[in-house]
């Protein structure tokens, strides 16, 4: 299996449709994501760290692959909109800046949660980087989707015991996420939270 950097040497990953994510834009619509400073964990090539930035938001936006933030830069530059881009493993103990009001992740914690101490890591570089009442917008691959477009196969009671500890679920749903094949429309959670004190 390719990793993530053969993936966007290779161009065009599956999971990068080059437009922000319907269900991240359903959430800005409604109104749910006060406050000035975003961190999106895992950014890609960048699609929604510039549809935030365009909507004022202070944007700070990682990813491990260099890759993927040189491309996501370029898109920035050519959006004309200012952030903070960052190469990092989020699973380490490294600095994320902050606090920030708001963390967006699109598939990263559906990834860490299985790699050894993934899980763990990023939820100490979480803790780090916000204050209690921060919001987290979390999107990861549902357990119900089909076998053959699953992004990963996450089950409601795995959510709610990794983030309740932790995190205040506000709103638990889920939705098809987009993929640069329209045929492939994943089924995933969409895990709006607060960070308890």
């Amino acid at each position: 299996m390719a990793t993530y950097h053969e993936k966007y040497a290779q161009g065009n990953p599956i999971f990068d449709s080059g437009r922000p994510c319907s269900e991240l834009l359903r959430v800005l619509e409604d109104g749910q994501l006060p406050g000035r400073t975003i961190l999106e964990l895992g950014c890609g090539t960048g699609s929604n760290a510039v549809e935030l930035a365009r909507r004022g938001y202070l944007v700070t936006a990682i990813d491990y692959v260099p890759l993927a933030v040189e491309l996501a830069r370029e898109k920035a530059r050519q959006a004309n909109v200012t952030i903070d881009f960052r190469v990092g493993d989020v699973t380490q103990e490294i600095d994320l800046g902050g606090p920030f009001d708001v963390i967006f992740d699109r598939g990263l914690y559906h990834y860490v949660r299985d790699l050894p101490l993934g899980l763990t890591g990023l939820l100490k570089n979480i803790q780090r980087c916000s204050n209690p009442g921060a919001l987290w917008l979390c999107l990861a691959g549902s357990a119900n989707s089909e076998p053959e477009c699953r992004a990963a196969s996450i089950h409601e009671h795995e959510l709610r015991a990794d983030f309740e500890p932790q995190f205040d679920i506000l709103q638990l749903r889920e939705f098809r996420a987009e993929t640069n094949k329209p045929s492939i429309r994943p089924l995933m959670w969409s895990v709006l939270m607060r960070r308890k004190a």
